[in-house]
């Protein structure tokens, strides 16, 4: 029997956080929160259960910066249609040495591993000179959003723009302090955390995805830009979450209603190779910022944020002959879909699919 929503272990770590009982039952109204995530009210949380309140903050952080994303699930809400959170991406940079900063990816396999995901995939993005990888929940994979972790090789750039790279993120400040760790360190080893200790970790887990250095100047954002998209965002959008995924039944399908509606999503949709996951997305919003110029004085700019993506998974029958969702990604489709943060991405797109 399933636990009703409002004596819940994730309702209520939820409601610590917001405070507001009707945002968290709103939350559960237009989500489709798996069933093995709700669990009765009791004195440990497990990983699963902070896994999913996690990845419901993000959701709904993303929402408030993407007014694409939220327009699309406002229209899923009046319908009676729930999302299905099917995976989020970060992105980060892998910079070989000790700087007093989790390097690459460190910073979210801190948090990751601990909430029980596993790596379940790498896939080499050398045209953008990235490499994804992917985490999966080990308790339920298939109903628990994944994440899509990139990181950016500095050393495959010009001597300029490493140098660029190392004086933007100099600032960089770690928000995994010695108490987090203690306390993701209690998780890993136990798997469950006292419901107190688990409201103290929500916040703190969901402070990593966020910008950690201060906004580059112009003359940086621009040196970044000129040979990569992707650090150029990193600088002004950290290691906030890049986008959010719903999956839906037929995304060709999906993305010709939002273009009938006259939203702005990716003209082309990226096909997997072996046919099975298929994916589109809006394109990124823009953000403004006030960087500081050649004379020291402010300068308004515009830039890319992030934004909402939609896929389509197939089954298959694997080697035992079970039936199975095809949980993949594709190194093609990332790196097409990563052009919606990309200047100009409507003219380069055809370039980019797979």
């Amino acid at each position: 029997m399933t636990t009703p929503v409002q004596d819940s272990n994730l309702y209520q770590l939820l409601l610590s956080h917001y405070g507001d009982s009707d945002i968290v039952r709103h939350q559960f109204v237009r989500l489709d929160v798996p069933a093995s995530t709700l669990r009765p009210v009791g004195p440990d949380v497990s990983r699963l259960e902070l896994a999913q309140a996690l990845n419901m903050l993000l959701f709904e952080q993303l929402l408030q910066q993407v007014s694409t994303g939220r327009d699309y699930v406002a229209d899923a809400e009046r319908e009676g249609v729930k999302i299905c959170f099917d995976h989020g991406a970060v992105r980060t940079v892998r910079r070989g040495r000790d700087t007093g900063f989790p390097d690459g990816e460190a910073l979210f396999t801190s948090v990751l591993l601990p909430l029980g995901y596993q790596q379940t995939g790498t896939y080499p993005l050398a045209r953008i000179k990235m490499t994804g990888r992917v985490y999966t929940h080990a308790d339920d994979a298939e109903n628990i959003a994944q994440f899509f972790v990139s990181e950016l090789h500095p050393e495959q750039f010009s001597p300029a723009f490493q140098q660029t790279v190392d004086a933007v993120l100099a600032s960089s400040r770690n928000p995994l302090g010695e108490e987090v760790l203690a306390l993701l360190a209690t998780l890993s080893a136990r798997g469950r955390l006292p419901l107190a200790d688990a409201k103290r970790l929500l916040p703190a887990m969901l402070n990593c995805f966020a910008r950690h250095h201060d906004l580059p100047t112009v003359a940086q954002y621009e040196t970044l830009k000129a040979e990569s998209a992707e650090m150029a965002w990193i600088s002004t959008e950290g290691n906030a979450f890049n986008h959010a995924t719903d999956r839906v039944v037929d995304v060709v399908a999906t993305a010709e209603r939002q273009r009938e509606l006259g939203r702005p999503i990716k003209d082309l949709v990226e096909v997997s190779r072996n046919g099975r996951v298929r994916q589109t997305a809006f394109r990124a919003v823009k953000v403004d910022y006030l960087l500081q110029g050649d004379d020291g004085q402010p300068v308004a700019v515009s830039v890319p944020g992030s934004f909402y993506e939609f896929i389509s998974r197939n089954y298959y029958v694997d080697a035992a002959g079970q039936k199975k969702l095809d949980l993949t990604f594709d190194s093609g489709n990332a790196q097409g879909i990563f052009k919606m943060t990309a200047a100009g991405a409507a003219a380069t797109e055809s370039a980019s699919a797979c």
